[in-house]
């Protein structure tokens, strides 16, 4: 799989770690940075990261920063982009089950990395269902 990352500069260590577990397991990774701790503004990053997704050139996105949260907003604005903000496992497993969830932000200064590592795992290996979910994904991806 092929898969965008991307940071600000409060996620940029986790997303170093990222890079490297995404590439021990056979992906293909986009890094579109940032790269270092020096304060960015993210959606410099995260936008172009979500466009990847949107234009298939990337199957999917991972994006960071300290809670995850305006980075997620930041890839949910990217038409075809469905970032889901995911705490736990279960979150993750969800967001991939019901929501087809192609990009994946969180948070370094709330996650452990043991944690993240295990969310990761989780929702790339989780299958979208389908079934009723993919009426609501369609209304999701509407004008």
């Amino acid at each position: 799989m092929r898969i965008a990352i991307a940071s600000d500069h409060a996620g940029f260590r986790y997303k170093e770690r990222i890079r490297r577990l995404l590439a021990d397991l056979g992906h293909d990774v986009v890094d579109f940075g940032t790269n270092s701790t020096d304060p960015v503004d993210y959606p410099e990053y995260i936008r172009p990261a979500a466009q990847a997704v949107a234009s298939r050139s990337c199957n999917r996105a991972i994006v960071l920063g300290g809670s995850g949260n305006g980075e997620a907003m930041a890839a949910n604005k990217v038409r075809g982009v469905r970032c889901a903000l995911c705490w736990n496992i279960e979150s993750a497993r969800l967001s991939r089950e019901h929501n087809d969830a192609n990009a994946l932000s969180l948070g370094e200064r709330l996650l452990a990395w043991e944690d993240v590592e295990n969310i990761i795992r989780v929702w790339l290996e989780t299958p979208f269902e389908g079934g009723r979910h993919a009426r609501r994904i369609a209304m999701l991806d509407a004008d």
